[in-house]
């Protein structure tokens, strides 16, 4: 059986690299990159944490959850950049200063 902390490692590596995608990205769909990698090292954590003996799958079915409530929140955010290139011709989130035109 793999240690906890080898678990909790990756998912702060890839916390962090989410975490500096968000910060430092100009690019809407690299911002969104950066979030699922935070909500993944989030889904990492509770697959970790239920890997325990006196655990009855509860690490993984709340990472199940995470993971559909995920793909529903990319799926959101995908058609709302779409929309946004459609009105603005960029996505570029620093050049956007009007929500309607």
């Amino acid at each position: 059986m793999i240690p906890i902390h080898h678990f909790l490692i990756i998912s702060i590596a890839l916390f962090c690299l989410g975490l500096y995608a968000v910060l430092t990205q100009k690019n809407m769909i690299r911002i969104l990159i950066g979030v699922e990698l935070m909500l993944n090292a989030g889904i990492i954590n509770l697959i970790a944490f239920g890997q325990g003996e006196d655990a009855a799958n509860e690490g993984q079915m709340m990472a199940l959850f995470a993971i559909v409530l995920a793909a529903a929140a990319a799926a959101v955010a995908l058609v709302i950049i779409l929309k946004v290139y459609g009105q603005h011709n960029t996505i570029d989130p620093t050049q956007m200063d009007e929500l309607k035109q």
